[in-house]
């Protein structure tokens, strides 16, 4: 049995900044193209980690939940969907595949909604830049449990010790009466090369114990910057060609980078001939992790 990506969902619409309309427009399209009713979702993982006016309280995954429009109606035989943040920086989708395997495994639910994505405080801009260095966007991914091969494989993580490489905080000794839209952002001289070992270490990890040929692998990796996912094709011995990423126009999509890639792949018909993704998510810590993902057969036909 495994876990496999139902369908995708992406929103990167310029009308607003707000990282719960762009998460909330992802999830229904994702139930859309699944073509599943939201009261089917038992459970809502948000990965986000940059959300409107820094908000605190209630939980961002159930801002989402409500724009997605799952689980708003309360009568006594209505299902319910449990929603909650999950926050690991640009490992957290990985993170929340490994936990949506173990709830479904349960049998407790059918289905798992996934959401990403991340917005600077303000919400005045969606473009990167050097002083806060992620675009805005929402990404979502259906997953369900299946009894044929396809699906994600073990989640592998991989740690290194030092100095967190770059890091994310609201400077409360300077911030005066605008915390709420005002975000700082340091990353070390070193940041990517850093990053970059630890991923290699996840990815190599996960590749070990699938005893896959490179040659199969179609590769979906973080995007700290436009070119980490070729540095690490190259430290894999993939194939550059096999490099899959998402629009990074508006610069790195962050937490929604994997989702927003594959969903793009998928888009494009670009995983014809690949027996699997290979996904590697890196960041802060630094810390990786590493799946890999056996595509349906009609995917790769």
């Amino acid at each position: 049995m495994g876990v496999r990506i139902q369908a995708t969902g992406a929103d990167r619409a310029a009308d607003t900044h707000s990282i719960v309309e762009h998460s909330g427009r992802a999830a229904r399209q994702c139930l859309e193209r699944a073509g599943i009713r939201p009261d089917q979702v038992g459970v809502l993982i948000n990965t986000g980690i940059f959300r409107d006016s820094n908000t605190v309280e209630p939980a961002v995954s159930a801002l989402i939940q409500k724009a997605a429009g799952i689980g708003l109606d309360y009568t006594r035989d209505d299902a319910r969907t449990f929603s909650f943040d999950l926050m690991n920086g640009a490992v957290g989708v990985l993170d929340a595949v490994r936990v949506a395997g173990s709830v479904l495994a349960t049998g407790s639910t059918g289905h798992v909604l996934i959401v990403a994505g991340d917005t600077h405080p303000s919400l005045t801009r969606g473009t990167a830049d050097a002083e806060f260095p992620y675009a805005t966007a929402g990404a979502a991914l259906l997953l369900e449990q299946v009894d044929g091969p396809e699906g994600f494989g073990p989640v592998h993580s991989a740690r290194s010790t030092g100095s967190p490489a770059e890091k994310a905080y609201v400077d409360t000794a300077t911030m005066g009466t605008v915390g709420r839209s005002l975000m700082t952002v340091e990353r070390d001289a070193d940041f990517e090369d850093r990053i970059l070992e630890v991923a290699s270490k996840a990815a190599r990890a996960a590749i070990a114990e699938a005893g896959t040929d490179s040659a199969s692998l179609a590769l979906i990796a973080s995007t700290p910057t436009p070119h980490f996912p070729k540095r690490l094709a190259d430290a894999l011995g993939i194939d550059q060609d096999a490099v899959r990423t998402p629009d990074l126009s508006d610069g790195d999509p962050h937490t929604a980078s994997l989702p927003l890639a594959y969903d793009r792949a998928i888009t494009e018909g670009s995983l014809t001939g690949y027996t699997h993704v290979l996904f590697v998510a890196a960041g802060a810590g630094p810390s990786a992790a590493a799946a890999l993902y056996r595509l349906p057969a009609e995917t790769t036909a």
